[in-house]
C-alpha cells in the first residue's frame, strides 16, 4: 500500500552563485522526489537568491528532502510553507483562439470576471496574463477550454511567508553567519 501524495510548497533562501540550482536540482532528482514546479529570483539583499519549488511526495518524502536540502553549503534556509500562513501566486500566459466577433467578446468578458489582461490581440488569438493563486489560474484555463486554448506557460508557484514570521535574508538572517560567508566549493 502506498502513502498519499500531496503537492508542498517550499522555498530555499540560497546563495546567488552559479550551479547553485543545479545542486539543488539534482539532489531532489536523485532521490526521485517529484519537482511540479520551480521558480527563482533575486531578493533585496545582495548575493541572496529565493527558490520557490512545489515537490509532490507523502510528508516523510518531503521531511527527508527538506533536511537534505539544508545539508548543501549554498542553502541558507529552508521554509516549509505547510507549516506556516503565506501567500502564493503565479503567472499564466493562455493564447486563446478567436472565431468570431461574438466569441472575442464573450472570451473578453469571461477574462474581466478573472482580472485578466490581454497582452496581445490578434485576428484570430487573444493572449491574456493572469496573476492568482493556483486555483484561479487552473479555473481561468478551464473556463477558456471550451474556446480552444493554442498554448499555455506557467511561470510556477512563489510564496512569502504573512506577516512579521518573514523569511527574508536580509531582515532574520542578519545574524547568521552561513547566510554572510563564503561558499567552499
Amino acid at each position: 500500500m502506498s502513502l498519499p501524495t500531496s503537492d508542498f510548497l517550499l522555498s530555499l533562501i540560497v546563495r546567488d552563485e552559479p550551479r547553485v540550482l543545479t545542486r539543488v536540482a539534482s539532489l531532489i532528482g536523485r532521490r526521485g522526489y517529484n519537482i511540479k514546479s520551480l521558480s527563482v529570483g533575486t531578493t533585496e539583499v545582495a548575493g541572496v537568491s529565493r527558490m520557490t519549488i512545489v515537490v509532490s511526495g507523502d510528508r516523510s518524502v518531503v521531511e527527508n528532502a527538506i533536511r537534505q536540502l539544508e545539508k548543501l553549503q549554498d542553502v541558507i534556509r529552508v521554509v516549509d510553507h505547510a507549516l506556516e500562513k503565506f501567500v502564493d501566486r503565479e503567472l499564466v500566459l493562455v493564447k486563446v483562439a478567436i472565431r468570431s466577433s461574438e466569441e472575442r467578446v464573450e472570451v473578453r468578458h469571461i477574462a474581466d470576471d478573472f482580472r485578466a489582461r490581454i497582452v496581445d490581440v490578434g485576428r484570430h488569438a487573444l493572449i491574456f496574463e493572469v496573476t492568482g493563486d493556483e486555483g484561479k489560474i487552473t479555473a481561468f484555463i478551464e473556463q477558456m477550454r471550451p474556446f480552444g486554448i493554442l498554448e499555455t506557460m506557467r511561470t510556477g508557484r512563489v510564496a512569502l511567508t504573512r506577516g512579521s514570521n518573514a523569511d527574508v535574508p536580509g531582515h532574520v538572517y542578519a545574524g547568521e553567519t552561513r547566510a554572510l560567508e563564503p561558499a567552499v566549493k
